[in-house]
């Protein structure tokens, strides 16, 4: 038997990248990990930890040239043009992969035909800039690996829930959602909730970063890793309440032009994103990687309120201010939008 693989990940406490992290090193690989050790999720055991902050370049580059070669970079944080272009400078000639964490919001929104596929049109809108900017950093990692700078890979995953954080809701984020749904109490949906999306449970995600890690099938290839349980909004938000034992949520459609004027900063992901079909086409992920989606969303759901609930996180604390007047703005002025135009209907 050879040495093992060393592998070098840029976070490895988040959510995919735990997961990641934990398959990598059952597999017996060299495993360092660099991040800024504020996580409560502590690295699998036997993996080498160094902290430090990637925004500050020097430093991150200058730790990098110190930590020796590695055969695989897995970079689960980059998010920046300027983050990308250090990454280029503090790998090329130390490894001979990189797999870089992209996202599949780099596709152009709405799709021309579903499911997307790798090849699909990528022109995210500025007004997204989250998509915007992932979009760039891909750019930059592939301009280096045509230099001959490393081998890139890159993974795209859609909608990554699990352990570790709350489920994704209209305004994205809080655990204020999970409260409401316990409760009984309503909850805000985009249009009319047809939209169709789908979700990966982050176990199912982290196995393909793994199981490119090495994998020369993988070297200059883009993958999706995402969820194959195609569901409506509406569908989504009453499997969350099926997972909690709660009873069916009482849904409150609101128009999303409507949700980005009324809150446009907590709306903005409603808009670019979630109004729109997500569907992805995981094919060559299954062919190269071996993907697979194994955990479906209510399983998914119960493991996710099974951690919440140990740690009694489960609350409304978070919920912002505006959250339950904009239901009853909308409930109060469509009854009487609804009454005054059944008058002029006689």
């Amino acid at each position: 038997m050879g040495d093992p693989m060393r592998v070098l990940i840029i976070g490895g406490t988040g959510l995919i990248s735990t997961a990641t992290a934990r398959a990598l090193a059952a597999r017996g690989a060299d495993l360092t990990l660099y991040n800024r050790g504020q996580a409560d999720v502590p690295g699998p055991p036997g993996a080498r930890v160094l902290h430090g902050d990637r925004k500050d370049f020097a430093a991150f580059e200058r730790d990098l040239a110190g930590a020796g070669r590695f055969d695989c970079v897995i970079d689960m944080v980059c998010f920046l043009p300027a983050e990308a272009e250090s990454a280029a400078r503090a790998f090329a000639g130390r490894t001979r992969q990189l797999i870089f964490c992209s996202t599949v919001d780099v596709y152009t929104k709405p799709a021309a035909s579903h499911p997307i596929r790798e090849d699909s049109e990528r022109a995210p809108r500025e007004s997204f800039p989250y998509a915007a900017n992932k979009g760039r950093c891909e750019k930059i990692l592939a301009r280096a690996a045509a230099d001959g700078a490393f081998a890139l890979t890159i993974i795209r995953p859609a909608y990554t829930y699990g352990e570790g954080r709350g489920m994704l809701h209209c305004f994205r984020g809080g655990l204020y959602y999970m409260k409401r749904i316990r409760d009984g109490r309503p909850v805000i949906v985009h249009g009319d909730g047809s939209s169709l999306w789908a979700a990966a449970h982050r176990d199912d995600v982290g196995l393909a970063f793994a199981d490119a890690a090495g994998n020369e099938k993988a070297f200059g290839r883009a993958y999706h890793a995402a969820g194959e349980g195609v569901v409506t909004w509406n569908q989504y938000h009453q499997a969350v309440a099926a997972a909690m034992g709660a009873p069916a949520p009482r849904l409150v459609h609101i128009p999303t032009d409507l949700l980005a004027r009324a809150a446009p900063r907590a709306a903005e992901w409603c808009v670019e994103n979630f109004q729109h079909d997500n569907i992805f086409d995981n094919s060559a992920a299954r062919r190269d990687l071996g993907y697979r989606y194994t955990i479906g969303l209510e399983e998914g759901v119960r493991r996710v309120v099974r951690w919440l609930d140990e740690r009694g996180r489960i609350d409304d604390r978070d919920e912002p201010g505006f959250y339950q007047p904009l239901i009853d703005a909308w409930e109060h002025h469509g009854s009487a939008f609804a009454a005054e135009m059944a008058a002029f209907q006689g």
